[in-house]
Formats: structure tokens, C-alpha cells, sequence
């Protein structure tokens, strides 16, 4: 079977770690080290290399920035690998490299096979490629949200498909109530606004402009009030070109010109240059003659009626009138009272508004009740599947009598939709409350693990789940922070014996301070501070033969030369070889 594997860290400038280079292999890899060696720094820097939360904070102290790199071997046919190539990485080898790199300012940059990317990307990469658990992951597991997210995890497709058509609905659903709400609740203000509308519609109708007409009318109104200068100017030039034909005495420029035009008939025939000459001349006749007539017409048509003055000045100030409240001119008047049409449309449709979407409300509901009550139904039988593999694996973490359950219910809540014949709360996932609970031992009654799990009891009832999921939704890799925290004794050799099996089908990493989990690691990695109390790249090795007999020796009795605590840590190697 081939994994996707994290094969190696470096690590440079976080926190207690100067530059050091982690080293991991398929399996179970275990990290140890004293209290404060830098253990948990493996976790946070895979953290970062998956996208989690830059902190400035962990810039090592005079350091500019910290990074880090990593290298993970990834299928090309893998998800993870074709999601990467869409973000334009390339593959080295059969590896993809990540890099994360985070200033002392605090900003952080990302490169994903070559290519810098969106922080984002790497944590759409998470999902596929590791499951990281520690401390806050258990804290996380007593919020109930979190409990209903692992069983619908666990449930797979029965949720998921019912859940998108829920989740599609609802949202329609809020929209729907959001405009209604805001139709309703705003009635007085929309009727307001519906008599504005009206108000200034009715105005614009009665006076019912015409596009360009004020245009028109100051034209006009020009016109009009300079009438007798221009009848005058009109009559003087009309005369300057064609007197009247009973003055003898006339002068005028068509007369000129036809005398002009005679002389050169006489004698055009004698030269074609002079004969050119008497034709513009003839046209220019032609020409005065027609601009003569128009002339006499435009005095004969000019309007001197003060009265109709007065009715152009009237019905201009009627047009003003509404360009001030409306637009700058009519056009834009015109334009304010379409658009005042069609919302007055819309307000005044509001009752018929109200009675749609109340009817779609009322479907809506119908529909997420039906939805609901499938989520129930597929969450029930989900969970007594889920809490009997996790009952089962507890058996294998020296917790044989402990007893898992879920409990799945609903609120009642006359605004509620309805589910199984009752009135529920819902809400944005369902009807249902889920809540993971424990009995540890026979007669005890199943209380809720935030309740009535110890520190110990809740890090193994969390790797029973993790196991549990891993038949189901399979990781690549699995990292644990402390999941033993709490444990001791024949418990902590059940972890380890836990860890070592999930190992066969995963990349298990475990940081932990328990000889007994360490002893049934495929690979043991020691963090250890220098002199000068930062972790160097030499300061993370991988302990072999004697070297991992002294560790384990420290981890048992906190003397790595004590007779009594080697025995033991070569007992406890001896017990988990057998075991595998």
C-alpha cells in the first residue's frame, strides 16, 4: 500500500529551536525529550506548514523570521497532489515541498512546490494530507458542535446528502424571512414613500412634458421676445435683394447681378473662361433669389402675438417647476418618473409581495421539517454504530467496562419546524442536539466526557475516535500532541499498543513523555537543548539500540544509568517487538 508520507522537517528560528532537521519515517514515530526541550515546537511547525495561525510570538528571540520546510511524498494521482498542481506546484520527485515562513512583524509567507500561495491552499491540503490532535483538539471535543460534526464525519454520505439539500433550504428560508420581515416591519416607511412617489408622478402627468420640449420653448421664447427686430432686420435684407419690381427706381443685388450677368452674355460665346465666369454668376442670381423669398416668407411667418409669448414663458415655468424637484432638465425628469414607476409598482404590490412569501415560508419550513427529521433518522443510526466501534476500541485502551453513547435530541419550540410530530429549534445544521457521552464502568450513569471524563480518560476516549475514523475517513498521517496526557500504567501500554496498530495502516507521530508509548514506536526521536538552551541540528537524532534503552531509562526514573530503570526499558522494547 502506498501512503502519503511526511518524510522530514527543518526547522529554523521557532521558538527554542535554532535549525534542526526532524526526520520521519512510515509507521509510528514517537518524539521525546525533557519538559521544555522543544517537543511540541514538531507540532506547531506542521501546524504552520498546514496553514494554521501565523503567530509573530514564536519568531525565535532575535531572529528576523522563522521557517519552515517540509517535504511530504504524495501520489500524483492523489487528491492532495492534483489540488496542488491546480495552485501551480510541481512535484520533486514524488514530494511535494512546503514552506512557511513567518516574520517577527508578523506577516507570513507560503510556498507550495515552488510557487508562493495563498495560506489558504494549505490548509485545503490539511484535510487530505494529516490530522493533527493535541491539548486544544481534546478541548474541542467536549463542545457539543464538535461532537455533532465527528458523528455526521463518521456518518458519511446518509448526512452528508441530506444535509446539502438542509443546508440549501435553509438559506432560502432566511432570505425569504429577511424580506418579509423587512417588508412587514417596514410598512409605515414604504407607504410613505409609495405617496412620494405618487405625489411626484401625479405632478409630472399633469403637466405631461415631451422630450426636448424645453429646449424648444426657449427657443421659441427667444424668438418671440425679439419679434419686431428681427421682422425688421428681415424686411431690410429682403429689400437689399430684391426691391419691390413696381419702384423703378429700386436698387437691390438681384437686380445688379442680372445686369452683370447680361453684359457677359453678350459676349461669353468669345471665350469659355469668360463664359465659366457668367454661370456663378447665374447661380449666385439663382441663389439670391431663393434666399430673397425666404426671407419674405420668415417676416410674413413670424409670430409677434404677445399672447402667445405669455404662453410659452407659462408653460416654461411649469417645466421648471419640475426640474428643480426631479432633474436638471426634462429628459432627466422623464427618466425620474419611469423609475418612480416601476418602484411605485413594487410597493404598491407589497400585499401580494407579503402573501408569496409567506406561502414560500410555509413550504420552506414544510421541506427543512422533512430534511430534519431525515438528519434524526440517518444521526441515530449513525451514532449507535459509531459509539459501539468506539466502546469497542476503549476495550483495547485498558478501559474494558467504559461505555459510549450519543445522544441525539431536540428543543421544543412552537416557531420552530416540525419534527417527528413536534415543534423543534433548528438551526443552520439541523434539529439535532448531539452529545457524546461516557459511563466508565458498569452502573455508572452516561454523562456527558466534558463532565464525566478524567484528563486520561478523555485522551483515550479522543484516540478511540481517531481509530474509529481512520477505518472510515482514513488520513495519510496522524500527529499527536500529548494524547497520553494523564494516562499511566497499563493504560499507557494500551496506547502505545493502540498507536502501533493504527501505524500499520498510517503514519503515526506521537509526542509524548511516557516511556511505555514510546517503547512500541517503529522510531524514536530525541529533542534535546544545548548549553546555551536552543535545539541545534544536531539537538533531534534518532535514537538507536543503546541510545534509545538510556532514553526510555530517563522517561521510566528520570536516571538514564539506574540498573532497575534499564532492565525495565529493555522489558518494555522486548514486550512491544513481541506484540507486533
Amino acid at each position: 500500500m502506498v501512503w502519503d508520507v511526511l518524510e522530514e522537517m527543518r526547522i529554523r528560528s521557532l521558538g527554542v529551536i535554532d535549525d534542526a532537521v526532524v526526520e520521519l519515517s512510515p509507521g509510528f514515530t514517537a518524539v521525546t525529550g525533557e519538559t521544555g526541550a522543544g517537543k511540541t515546537m514538531v507540532v506547531t511547525s506542521l501546524g504552520l506548514l498546514l496553514g494554521g495561525r501565523a503567530d509573530p510570538a514564536l519568531v525565535r528571540i532575535g531572529a528576523k523570521n522563522a521557517v519552515v520546510e517540509g517535504r511530504i511524498a504524495v501520489p500524483r494521482d492523489a487528491s492532495a497532489a492534483v489540488r496542488a498542481e491546480e495552485a501551480g506546484a510541481e512535484l520533486d520527485d514524488g514530494a511535494l515541498l512546503i514552506s512557511r515562513t513567518v516574520s517577527a512583524e508578523g506577516r507570513s509567507r507560503a510556498h507550495l512546490g515552488g510557487r508562493s500561495v495563498p495560506v489558504g491552499v494549505l490548509a485545503e491540503l490539511a484535510d487530505e494530507l494529516v490530522a493533527v490532535h493535541g491539548q486544544t483538539d481534546q478541548q474541542g471535543l467536549l463542545k457539543p458542535a464538535r461532537q455533532r460534526q465527528a458523528l455526521d464525519r463518521y456518518a458519511g454520505e446518509a448526512v452528508a446528502a441530506p444535509l446539502t439539500r438542509y443546508t440549501e433550504a435553509y438559506r432560502r428560508l432566511r432570505a425569504v424571512a429577511v424580506e418579509l420581515e423587512e417588508i412587514t416591519t417596514r410598512a409605515r416607511e414604504r407607504a410613505q414613500e409609495a405617496d412620494l412617489l405618487r405625489y411626484g408622478l401625479d405632478e409630472i402627468a399633469a403637466v405631461e412634458p415631451l422630450p426636448g420640449e424645453d429646449r424648444e420653448l426657449a427657443e421659441e421664447a427667444e424668438r418671440l421676445g425679439h419679434a419686431e427686430a428681427l421682422a425688421s432686420a428681415a424686411t431690410v435684407a429682403h429689400a437689399a435683394l430684391a426691391a419691390d419690381p413696381e419702384d423703378p427706381e429700386g436698387v437691390d443685388a438681384s437686380t445688379l447681378v442680372a445686369g452683370a450677368q447680361r453684359a457677359l452674355d453678350a459676349v461669353r460665346a468669345h471665350d469659355p473662361a469668360l463664359s465659366a465666369l457668367a454661370e456663378r454668376i447665374g447661380e449666385i442670381g439663382i441663389l439670391l433669389g431663393d434666399v430673397a423669398g425666404e426671407l419674405a416668407g420668415y417676416a410674413d411667418d413670424l409670430d409677434v402675438d404677445p399672447l402667445r409669448l405669455a404662453a410659452v414663458e407659462e408653460r416654461r415655468a411649469a417645466l421648471t417647476a419640475l426640474t428643480r424637484k426631479y432633474g436638471e432638465d426634462v429628459a432627466a425628469v422623464l427618466e425620474w418618473a419611469e423609475r418612480s414607476a416601476a418602484r411605485l409598482t413594487e410597493l404598491d404590490g407589497d400585499d401580494e409581495r407579503i402573501g408569496e412569501l409567506t406561502a414560500e415560508r410555509d413550504a420552506l419550513r414544510a421541506e427543512l421539517g422533512g430534511l430534519a427529521q431525515a438528519l434524526t433518522d440517518a444521526r441515530t443510526e449513525a451514532a449507535e454504530r459509531f459509539a459501539g466501534a468506539v466502546t469497542a476500541e476503549l476495550a483495547s485502551l485498558a478501559m474494558p467496562h467504559a461505555r459510549v453513547s450519543f445522544a441525539v435530541r431536540q428543543t421544543e419550540d412552537p416557531e420552530g419546524v416540525e419534527v417527528g410530530g413536534r415543534a423543534v429549534a433548528y438551526g443552520p445544521s439541523g434539529a439535532d442536539e448531539v452529545e457524546l457521552l461516557l459511563a466508565p464502568h458498569p452502573g455508572a450513569p452516561p454523562r456527558p466526557i466534558a463532565k464525566g471524563a478524567s484528563g486520561g480518560e478523555l485522551s483515550r476516549v479522543m484516540l478511540a475516535v481517531e481509530v474509529v475514523f481512520a477505518g472510515t475517513d482514513p488520513v495519510p498521517t496522524y500527529l499527536f500532541d500529548e494524547v497520553d496526557a494523564g494516562v499511566g500504567g497499563k493504560a499507557a501500554v494500551e496506547i502505545g499498543r493502540r498507536l502501533a496498530r493504527l501505524a500499520r495502516t498510517a503514519q503515526v507521530v506521537v509526542v509524548t513523555h511516557l516511556p511505555q508509548v514510546a517503547a512500541f514506536a517503529d522510531r524514536q526521536l530525541l529533542v534535546e537543548k544545548t548549553d546555551d538552551g536552543s535545539v541545534t541540528r544536531s539537538g533531534v537524532k534518532v535514537l538507536e539500540g543503546e541510545e534509545r534503552v538510556r532514553e526510555l531509562s530517563r522517561m521510566l526514573a528520570g536516571q538514564e544509568d539506574s540498573e532497575t530503570a534499564r532492565a525495565h526499558a529493555e522489558e518494555l522494547l522486548a514486550a512491544a517487538r513481541a506484540d507486533a
